[in-house]
């Protein structure tokens, strides 16, 4: 295993997205940026162990690989569309390495129909064994958070499936741009494709209806703004679009479980990732 000190000796300053005690966010090689959105390598305190935490909904997969003493078990979780509770059982003699993937980016990498996927947490090994096996592996014989980074690079680089539909990336980066507010007619003319069409794409490589995405993308667009408390709830609503508060605070709560006040209120409670947009 891996020691807690490589987070503070760990010197790559290109790659570090995020670093605190007790976890190091890294960027993944630029080759996979566009599937990966990072690598997140984490010494669970006593703290994170007994809380647990609340990952807020993005239409992204992620695999988390859990090791300690009794070995290494590799969990992946589908994109999702509901908000899940994340408990870390055990003991602070561990560490957890999560991948979290854009958009498509596990469709990317498995070719996989991530509608099969949606909302589920699977062993990883039953998706994909030989990867899983792989992947243990690497972590098995990784010496320092440097080897194990670039051994996950060349794992994903080495065993992708291939690009999504090459119709999806700008589709994506519209609904992005805009925080979810594009009418998927726009988007379908946009690429000479029916409604149908392109929601048949989504679904497969996405795992949501492209209305969906859009709806997801602009609940989470607003929590960058719900962590500055002077902007009031009104304020973000219009500035998101919302037709009006109540339309805000019900969509809100109908994708986080909770109203934007109750996620001010709490936002420790709660884990969103805006490396993913």
């Amino acid at each position: 295993m891996l020691s807690k000190q490589e987070i503070y000796t760990f010197r790559d300053t290109s790659r570090i997205l995020l670093r605190a005690k007790e976890f190091v966010c890294l960027r993944p090689h630029p080759g996979l940026r566009a599937y990966i959105a990072n690598y997140n390598i984490t010494f669970p305190t006593k703290e994170l162990l007994s809380a647990g935490i609340t990952t807020i909904p993005s239409a992204c997969a992620t695999l988390t690989i859990e090791q300690d003493n009794g070995g290494i078990s590799i969990t992946l979780d589908g994109p999702t569309t509901k908000p899940y509770i994340e408990l870390f059982a055990g003991t602070e003699e561990k560490q957890l390495v999560s991948i979290e993937f854009k958009p498509a980016g596990l469709y990317a990498l498995t070719g996989i129909s991530q509608n099969e996927l949606l909302d589920q947490s699977i062993e990883f090994e039953t998706v994909y064994p030989k990867l899983s096996r792989l992947i243990s592996e690497a972590l098995e014989k990784a010496r320092s958070i440097t080897g194990l980074a670039n051994s996950l690079d060349f794992l994903f680089l080495k065993n992708m499936y291939g690009a999504y539909h090459p119709q999806l990336n700008p589709t994506l980066q519209s609904i992005v741009d805009s925080a979810g507010n594009v009418a998927v007619k726009s988007l379908s003319d946009d690429i000479h494709y029916s409604e149908r069409q392109l929601n048949r794409i989504f679904k497969e490589q996405v795992g949501v209806s492209a209305k969906s995405f859009s709806r997801l993308i602009r609940v989470n667009k607003s929590f960058r703004l719900l962590k500055k408390p002077p902007k009031s709830l009104s304020f973000v609503s219009d500035i998101m679009g919302f037709h009006d508060l109540s339309h805000f605070i019900r969509d809100f709560k109908s994708v986080c479980g909770v109203t934007p006040q109750e996620y001010r209120n709490n936002m420790s409670d709660f884990y969103i990732n805006t490396t993913k947009f």
